[in-house]
């Protein structure tokens, strides 16, 4: 097997279905090492499967953590300090709750595990990174951005939980984070990057309220395969002319941009400082 990325190890969250499982599977063909990281043992050793069907001699491994939970997290991140190498970090794990949910922390769990874990998930592996220079973090985000902003007065609101405000509050904080992040890590040679891959045809359709699942419902015809999107993550992932490139918002194989909310400074430092208090790095 013979690839762009041989050599590179890859970690991917949320990699046992959907954009994550066709981006591992992808840049497992690229030559890569891969680490799928997933909640259930279940799901992930059926994910490990289906990777060796499609990429004979694929090098696959698995690591479990539930994101929600700031400790597994932590765990989660030791783990994987202990890698040879690290040279790509996909924050891909992310959903939609349709009501109230609380972690084992206290916080929302939309916010928790779309913005809260890649947040602190990266942060703690940031040696391992920057030893492996030049290396990449890419998160996923959503044209849903564009309709939100940061409630820093009520920033996970028990009362009135709104699953649409908190989800697209939550892709806004990724892209604020990849923009932050560039700028805090500019010149230790980890480009960080934002990756939207559109409306996909995920597991993403069966969460969240009845409502969100009845419009995603009549979707079905329109969305984009799981393959298809994540084309343009595994571009992000090895394309030798996004190296150095921190910032970039990527959709359809191509630079993009985010909108302005999104590439507030101000606003960037505070929701880094904000979750920095939050996951208890600050």
């Amino acid at each position: 097997m013979g690839g762009l990325l041989d050599g590179r190890v890859c970690v991917v969250t949320g990699a046992n279905s959907g954009i994550g499982l066709a981006s591992v599977v992808r840049l497992a063909q690229a030559g890569a090492q891969v680490v799928l990281v997933c909640r259930s043992p279940e799901r992930g050793t059926a994910a490990l499967a289906s990777i060796a069907e499609q990429v004979p001699g694929a090098q696959a491994s698995l690591a479990l953590a539930d994101l929600r939970s700031l400790t597994q997290v932590r765990r989660l991140a030791g783990e994987l300090a202990r890698l040879p190498r690290l040279d790509v970090l996909v924050n891909n794990a992310g959903t939609r709750f349709g009501a109230y949910e609380a972690t084992p922390d206290g916080h929302e769990s939309t916010f928790a595990l779309n913005h809260l874990a890649p947040f602190l998930l990266t942060n703690l592996l940031a040696p391992a990174l920057r030893a492996s220079a030049p290396a990449r973090v890419i998160a996923i985000g959503s044209s849903t951005h564009r309709r939100a902003s940061i409630a820093f007065d009520d920033l996970m609101p028990r009362a009135g939980y709104d699953e649409s405000r908190a989800y697209d509050q939550s892709k806004l904080a990724d892209a604020l984070f990849t923009n932050e992040l560039a700028r805090r890590w500019a010149g230790t040679g980890v480009t960080a990057l934002c990756v939207d891959p559109g409306a996909v045809d995920t597991g993403i359709g069966r969460s969240g309220g009845p409502a969100f699942q009845a419009r995603w419902a009549q979707r079905a015809g329109s969305l984009r395969a799981p393959e298809q999107a994540a084309r343009t993550l595994v571009w992000a992932a090895s394309a030798p002319e996004l190296e150095g490139r921190g910032g970039l918002y990527l959709e359809e194989m191509a630079v993009s941009e985010a909108a302005p909310q999104a590439l507030d400074e101000a606003v960037a430092r505070r929701l880094w400082e904000v979750s920095e208090r939050l996951t208890g790095l600050g």
